[in-house]
């Protein structure tokens, strides 16, 4: 029952976070800027906020702009959800997508390879 708190608790972070990050002034933060994922620890404590940068040359200096902009995120992340706790925000670059388009070519060159045998 807890890990459905934490599931719903997950999805609203994201969706606020989502909507804070526009608001960030930091020059680093800039581009296209998606939060693919959030991860809650139990406790609430922390939260793992995974992102995903349209153009990839611009990551480490956007996950510095964000961890620099964090505390601004965690207050106005407090205000919008009343928990008890607001979690610690960690941001981390996400590869999902990247390996879900490798996996896409891999797939689209053996279909090729069996229509070209």
């Amino acid at each position: 029952m807890a890990s459905n708190r934490i599931g719903r608790i997950n999805e609203e972070i994201q969706r606020e976070l989502s909507s804070l990050i526009r608001t960030v002034k930091d020059p680093r933060v800039h581009g296209m800027i998606s939060i693919t994922a959030v991860d809650t620890t139990a406790d609430l404590r922390y939260a793992k906020v995974f992102i995903s940068v349209l153009d990839k040359n611009d990551i480490p200096e956007v996950l510095k702009g964000l961890k620099s902009a964090g505390g601004y995120l965690r207050r106005e992340l407090g205000r919008s959800l009343g928990l008890r706790y607001t979690p610690e925000l960690v941001f981390e670059k996400d590869d999902s997508i990247d390996k879900g388009a490798h996996v896409l070519e891999v797939l689209r060159g053996m279909e090729q390879d069996e229509e070209g045998s």
